[in-house]
């Protein structure tokens, strides 16, 4: 039978364990939050590369007439069908992406 000093070291050792763990959930949290900012920063950086690229004189206008014309653009019929479309197909890629994964595993 165990005494109450053995039992209250093992309270103290799993106190520490708790603790230890959520320390590490909270590195592996800001690791995370981190590298979605990097992530999210890349990204933003190649979408503004592609807009400007296909802009003939891009950098000459202002970001408030940059976000006027891509405002307008984006809200034509043509534009809003495309975008429809995009997204049916990412949406089936990632369907298709489930579904294969879970045949994987069940082989």
């Amino acid at each position: 039978m165990a005494t109450a000093k053995a039992l209250a070291e093992q309270i103290e050792s799993a106190k520490k364990e708790i603790e230890q763990k959520n320390n590490k959930l909270e590195e592996l949290k800001k690791k995370h939050k981190a590298q979605a900012n990097k992530e999210r920063t890349h990204r933003l950086i190649e979408r503004g590369a592609i807009i400007e690229s296909l802009i003939d004189g891009a950098t000459e206008i202002t970001n408030e007439q940059l976000k006027m014309f891509l405002i307008k653009t984006i809200q034509t019929d043509f534009a809003c069908k495309i975008l429809v479309q995009f997204k049916e197909k990412n949406a089936e890629t990632a369907r298709e992406t489930v579904e294969n994964e879970a045949v994987r595993e069940e082989a």
